[in-house]
Order: structure tokens, then sequence, then C-alpha cells
């Protein structure tokens, strides 16, 4: 897999929106290309081929294709409301924004390009402050777009190890407010997949959740987890000298060093044994 770093602003990872698992991978694709220190144009151009999609995600490439075909028709229509926009827009308590301005499909190379919307752009570059970033291969593998979404929201408190959040403010971001009426169904259809996604495809560990109730009702959710310590690199070990094979005529062989040169005939000790058993030594 590609060795890519997302990294965006803090009011992204917080904002509100639902894009489809595939959605989600081919955006933070496009963001992992971008190094965020520099501008990024309304005019520049992100492109995923079917291959590469495969290569980060671990999907069949003849599946990769109809992802993209998929992905083409539908991600130009998602948006994302943003809470307190950048210092460019002060009056604004929220903005509501595409995700890009532009996308298209090429069948012939199996290739999906697109252009992120001017209003994201803020966001996506020249980031000093309040960003999160992590490597893009911690999601790629993930099965549930929940488990996207929560994991980058603990990311930015992965110096505390812990994140606590209210069930409304959670549905809200996840744009499910009006889904998962039932605690029970929530916790199952979501939380559970989210985490089991996580702990099996990331770095990070995470804890059973723990519920917090206001009188009766759920109302509130907590996280306690940590990051895994990335294992050491695996040194190749370095191969045995090869042992001669105590063939026939490799025994003669070994027999005619040591009645040539005596005791300074290198003769290996398994087939010194063996010489001595056969009454050549």
């Amino acid at each position: 897999m590609q060795n890519l770093t997302v990294c965006k602003s803090n009011k992204v990872i917080e904002a509100g929106y639902r894009l489809s698992l595939n959605e989600q991978k081919i955006v933070l694709i496009c963001i992992a290309r971008h190094n965020p220190l520099n501008p990024l144009s309304a005019s520049d151009r992100f492109d995923v081929s079917a291959r590469e999609f495969s290569e980060i995600t671990g999907i069949e490439v003849s599946h990769a294709y109809e992802s993209l075909k998929d992905v083409a028709d539908s991600l130009f229509n998602r948006y994302i409301i943003i809470d307190n926009p950048d210092k460019s827009q002060p009056k604004l308590r929220q903005i509501k924004t595409r995700w890009i301005s532009s996308i298209g499909y090429m069948p012939d190379s199996g290739t999906i390009s697109l252009r992120f919307a001017a209003d994201m752009l803020p966001y996506l570059s020249e980031l000093q402050s309040c960003f999160t970033k992590y490597e893009l291969k911690n999601i790629g593998g993930m099965t549930s777009v929940y488990g996207v979404r929560l994991y980058e929201l603990l990311s930015q408190y992965r110096t505390f190890g812990r994140r606590e959040f209210t069930i409304a403010w959670l549905k809200s971001h996840f744009e499910i407010a009006d889904a998962y009426k039932s605690i029970t169904d929530f916790r199952k259809y979501v939380i559970n997949q989210a985490v089991n996604n996580i702990n099996t495809h990331s770095d990070m560990a995470v804890q059973q959740p723990i519920y917090v109730k206001t009188g009766r009702s759920v109302t509130g959710i907590v996280f306690d987890f940590k990051t895994r310590p990335k294992a050491p690199p695996v040194r190749a070990k370095k191969k045995a000298a090869a042992q001669p094979t105590a063939t026939l005529s490799n025994l003669e062989h070994f027999a005619g060093l040591r009645k040539r040169f005596g005791d300074n005939a290198a003769i290996p000790p398994e087939i010194e044994t063996q010489l001595k058993e056969l009454g050549r030594w």
C-alpha cells in the first residue's frame, strides 16, 4: 500500500456529512496526495485509478472499477456542513458546500478524476494549526464508514486517549439523526461496527465504550483508546552456509581428503561421524 498521509482541518473532521464508504475513501486518497502546507487551487485535478484504489483498499481490481463508476455518479451531489467557518467568512455560523466542483470517469483507463470545491480549499491546504493527520493505510481496509469517521474523531485526541460525545452530537454529525431510534440499534450497527473496524484495521486500540445515562436514557458515550506501538522492522535472516549432503560420492571425496591431508583436512563434523562409522577415519 502506498505510504500516504491524510491531513485536514479539524473543522472538516467535526463537520456534518454523510458519504458512502467508497466516496469517503476516494476523497481521503485525493486529500492525502496533496501537501497540506502548500496552496491548493480549484483547478488542481486528482486522479485515482482502479488499480490504485484496489491497492489501497484491498478490494479486487474488478470490483474497484465498479466502485469508481458508482462514486463518479454519486459524489458530486454530496455536501458537507462546516460550523464556525474560517476567518474569511466571519459572519457565518455555518456553511454548506459540496465536496467537489467536478468529477468524471475514464472507462478506458478505469480512472476517476475530480477537483475540490472552492469553499473546501481552506480546510485542506496551507494548514498551520488545528489540523489532524494520520496514515491512509489505517482506514484503507475498513468496511464501515462510521469506523472511518470515528477513527478521525478519536485521532484528534490521541494525546489524551479519551473522548466523550453526546449521542445526539454523533448522530447529527454522522447525518443519521433520524435513524437508529433505538440505542440498541445505534450501538449494534454504528458504534460496535466502528470500534471493530478500528481495532481490526488501524493503529488504534479502542476499549469497550462506556455509555452514559441521564435518568433512564442513554445520552452519552465515552471512548478510551491508545495508539499501538509500531512493530520493529523485520530483518532478513542470514542464510546458513550450505552443508554438504552425505551422499556416497561425498563420503568417498572426504575420505580421499582425509587420506591425503590427514588431520589438516577440513571435514564437516557430520561427515566425520559417518567416515568413522565406515572405518574410513
